[in-house]
């Protein structure tokens, strides 16, 4: 099995890492992966603005319109708003199918080849955060907290508050804004599919207080009504249950491969061994048909919050 094992202390001790041999992932620049210690959201050479300038400047050659573009490459209208106005930085991807869509001579590629991309992820978790933008399916399984892509800003501060040894409030917020950030995919990518498995002890143990959790459960019964944004809840009741190994994720990148992700006690792996990734996959399927259906999961999440 082909794993990424997070840099930060197997590095520091000399621990064997090995890199992903498939193309999706040797094409990730460490340069522009995520760490934890960057500042705040910067474009101090302007690089941003440059990029954005350019990617108006070909769309109104080709005669397009925001929404224009945003049809042709699958993106939407809102992502391409940000981008031009300098608010965003474009994914890979985008950059692809712009280049691929609009026939830019190397222009929009050569502009994005000078942005700094803000660092505000986990070291171990930075290769897969670079590849959620690109997603056409993303399935995930948690049994622990509210997955990042739904949390709140309140239940995401308080699980960094949280952490021990603590954090620095400078770093806690950074760490917040990057997590917000990331969620959104969940709009920028409307013809991307996203499945989310909860369990409901995660609902119940109404972390950070009723009010927090009240707004948490409302958040999630917002995004749920994307129609590219499906939940189910686990009940406790459940005797069966495909999960107890602990959480899952997949992820399936535009040209069809599929990757695993798995999360520990400061550690994460990237998996891209196929006979890996299919017991991933046969193992969330199972959960899939095990968990409430959509609309009762939206049932039980309404009675929870009636109870805080």
């Amino acid at each position: 099995m082909e794993v990424l094992v997070r840099g930060d202390g197997a590095l520091e001790h000399g621990a064997e890492v090995r890199e992903l041999g498939v193309s999706e992932v040797e094409r990730v620049n460490d340069a522009d992966c995520e760490t934890e210690e960057e500042e705040d959201f910067e474009d101090p050479n302007g690089a941003l603005r440059s990029f954005a300038a350019v990617l108006k400047a070909f769309r109104r050659r080709a005669g397009l319109t925001q929404e224009g573009l945003s049809e042709l490459i699958g993106y939407s209208a809102q992502y391409v708003a940000s981008v031009e106005q300098a608010r965003r930085y474009p994914s890979e991807r985008l950059v692809e199918l712009v280049e691929e869509q609009l026939d830019c001579f190397g222009a929009v590629k050569g502009a994005a080849q000078y942005l700094t991309r803000p660092r505000r992820v986990a070291s171990w978790f930075r290769k897969w955060a670079l590849l959620e933008p690109t997603a056409l399916s993303l399935y995930t399984y948690e049994c622990r907290m509210v997955p990042g892509l739904l949390q709140t800003e309140g239940y995401a501060r308080g699980l960094f508050a949280e952490r021990v040894p603590p954090l620095e409030d400078e770093r806690i917020e950074a760490q917040v804004v990057g997590r917000m950030d990331r969620q959104h995919i969940l709009r920028d990518l409307p013809n991307s599919s996203f499945s989310f498995i909860v369990e409901e002890a995660v609902f119940d143990r109404c972390f950070g207080g009723p009010e927090v959790m009240r707004d948490q459960i409302d958040h999630v019964l917002e995004v749920v009504r994307l129609r590219n944004v499906t939940v189910q809840i686990m009940p406790r009741w459940q005797a069966e249950h495909a999960g107890h190994d602990g959480p899952i994720c997949l992820l399936e990148t535009p040209d069809h491969q599929w990757f695993g992700y798995s999360e520990g006690q400061r550690a994460g792996l990237l998996i891209s061994d196929p006979k890996e990734v299919s017991i991933l996959q046969q193992r969330y399927a199972k959960l899939r048909s095990q968990a409430l259906n959509p609309a009762d999961s939206l049932g039980l999440l309404e009675r929870t919050r009636g109870t805080l």
